[in-house]
């Protein structure tokens, strides 16, 4: 897979890192002189260019990449960057980093961007994954098809602790797509039975997810009442 990376300060060369070792083709742009430190990921190409200029990108070829990340410091820029990758070379996935929350209204589909990741917004996320057990906790948003990453540990008290994922009536638009059960990351099937502890982790439209909460939440006593 080709990536682009839009800014190569220590966010954008970290992503790199990872995904090199992953055995990615990667790209890194920066239109900073001093922010070109080939020396830091070697394997990776490198390109002095502003990304947010047509003829950059025609020089980066981003018509061949497969994602674009959009992870400058400067919101303006990943959006014009996210815009110009999605209308003008068609990549199938662009994903963009918000460093003001603030802004994270603006970075979703009418502006190319398919992934929004705010670092305050995700730390904040781990924060409270942490420390709450039966609470829903939105890690991330994906800006196409409408839908959240969301995260809850069930409770012991849970009435679903002990049932099998096949026999639970999940609501409509959400989809289980991880258990993580101490040490272990499960691929859920039918048969997997949840367990009090177990961290599930769903993709779910944002109207289904106090249905979802109240469904995991629900107490023993509650049901039998």
């Amino acid at each position: 897979m080709r990536v682009a990376i839009a800014g190569a300060g220590a966010v954008g060369r970290s992503i790199a890192g990872e995904l090199l070792e992953n055995g990615h083709e990667v790209l890194l742009i920066d239109k900073a002189p001093t922010a070109i430190s080939v020396e830091r990921v070697p394997l990776a190409e490198w390109l002095l260019a502003d990304a947010c200029e047509i003829t950059s990108l025609d020089e980066a070829a981003l018509q061949r990449c497969n994602v674009v990340i959009a992870a400058t410091g400067d919101d303006k820029v990943n959006l014009v960057v996210s815009l110009l990758a999605k209308t003008e070379y068609g990549v199938p996935r662009v994903v963009a980093r918000v460093n003001n929350p603030k802004n994270e209204w603006l970075f979703n589909e009418s502006w190319g961007v398919d992934v929004a990741v705010s670092t305050p917004r995700l730390m904040s996320a781990l924060v409270e994954e942490a420390v709450s057990v039966g609470d829903l906790v939105r890690l991330m948003r994906f800006s196409q098809g409408d839908a959240n990453l969301v995260e809850l540990t069930l409770p012991p008290e849970s009435a679903l602790a002990g049932t099998r994922v096949g026999d639970v009536d999940w609501p409509d638009d959400t989809s289980l797509v991880t258990i993580i059960r101490g040490n272990r990351v499960l691929t859920p099937s039918k048969e997997d039975a949840l367990e009090a502890g177990d961290e599930l982790l769903f993709v779910a439209a944002p109207a289904r997810e106090e249905q979802l909460e109240d469904l995991l939440s629900v107490r023993r006593e509650d049901v039998s009442d």
